[in-house]
């Protein structure tokens, strides 16, 4: 199969898959924010549509988060009815104590936010939404898939001693990380090392995905049950590494995290949530491509891309890839920062003897002293709180 027959391929699947899904007796309209999923969905549907596709986007004033500027220059270049809302701190202070219910569990995924409020900004004006969920994972959208084989062609390079003693240093760095930030910080690189280091693919790819590798140190008496993604053999061994993080991602991280929070914040605003890209028809073809359809030259999502470049120019599209970022480090030192206070108190971690106290403040700590990229743990540790605290109110 050549490219350009790849390309004509999948857009058909899709145009099919995204005219099926926009049959409906409601209003209805499509998440945008810009990325090469959303924008390819709303691409898709305008190019079916005889009115202008209804797009909603969520932004945010913070350098670095706002992708509602290059949503709205896809919508204006298609020429859909785009509504945007901008997200304040505030939004976030008044919706946070409200996940734990309004999910029936500790989800921690902070891009809940954002979701919850752009589906209740699009339920405002429709009553059925499309969304790009499901890209990512069919199409290499990851850049950990991209850099995966490489990466780990390099760990296997390594000295077999060196994961060893990198976990002996770790336990040696534990008792100074109290008064010493860096201790810390060294720490949990160290952690790592073993399981990047080994043979175990899984173990490998659990590394890049866990924020706490060794939950006995954050839970009394924990550790990690059996789950789908613990059995490696439900991947075949012969694909190339990054085709099964792939396969793990999209048997455990997209039906367990990504559309737990895109049907929940629906459900929560009586919104139906639409996904095309999941079309069964649409995955298969996904996998049937080899890989050089999905990763060129250190970029993913290269067929998919091609779709979209017949509809939007390259220029509105191409830059880093940010997700559904949300400012919560900044949220988690301003406006939230009482709130998770309360909910991270030690007296109060010590009498619900759950969590680990000395490993939660040593974490929130560690966040405050400058280590942005701990609040993914942080917001994690919360949600297991608020979620509690929901428990107790109801009962």
């Amino acid at each position: 199969m050549g490219d350009d027959e790849a390309v004509t391929l999948l857009e058909r699947r899709l145009s099919d898959s995204i005219g099926a899904q926009m049959l409906a007796d409601v209003p209805l309209g499509a998440f945008l924010s810009g990325g090469v999923d959303s924008s390819t969905v709303v691409a898709l549907m305008q190019a079916q549509s005889t009115q202008p596709v209804r797009t909603f986007t969520i932004g945010f004033d913070q350098p670095g988060f706002n992708e509602a500027e290059h949503a709205k220059a896809v919508a204006s270049h298609l020429g859909t009815a785009h509504t945007e809302l901008y997200v304040q701190g505030g939004d976030a202070l008044a919706l946070a104590p409200r996940l734990g219910a309004l999910y029936d569990e500790p989800f921690a995924d902070s891009s809940q936010i954002p979701t919850l409020l752009v589906a209740q900004l699009a339920r405002q004006s429709v009553t059925v939404a499309l969304s790009g969920d499901g890209g990512d994972e069919l199409f290499a959208g990851y850049s950990r898939y991209a850099h995966a084989n490489a990466l780990r062609e390099r760990a296997r390079q390594a000295p077999a001693w060196l994961g060893g003693a990198g976990r002996a240093a770790a336990a040696m760095l534990a008792p100074l990380a109290v008064h010493w930030p860096a201790a810390s910080r060294w720490r949990d690189k160290l952690d790592k090392l073993p399981s990047v280091l080994g043979n175990d693919d899984l173990a490998f790819y659990q590394a890049q995905m866990s924020y706490c590798l060794y939950p006995e140190r954050a839970v009394l008496a924990g550790h990690e049950p059996r789950y789908g993604l613990s059995d490696a053999r439900a991947i075949p061994a012969d694909r190339p590494l990054a085709e099964r993080m792939m396969a793990w991602d999209t048997l455990n991280y997209l039906p367990d995290d990504i559309l737990v929070k895109v049907d929940r914040a629906c459900m929560a605003v009586s919104l139906e949530g639409r996904i095309p890209l999941l079309d069964h028809r649409v995955v298969e073809l996904a996998w049937q491509l080899p890989p050089q359809y999905k990763v060129r030259q250190g970029q993913g999502k290269w067929v998919l891309r091609q779709v979209l470049y017949r509809h939007v120019p390259p220029a509105l599209i191409e830059r880093p890839k940010k997700g559904f970022s949300v400012p919560v480090a900044a949220w988690l030192r301003g406006p939230l920062r009482d709130w998770a206070e309360t909910l991270l108190d030690a007296q109060r971690l010590q009498e619900e003897a759950v969590l680990r106290p000395e490993w939660v403040r040593q974490l929130w700590r560690d966040f405050l002293s400058g280590r942005d990229a701990l609040h993914y743990a942080v917001w994690t540790v919360l949600m297991f709180q608020a979620w509690q605290e929901g428990q107790r109110v109801t009962h």
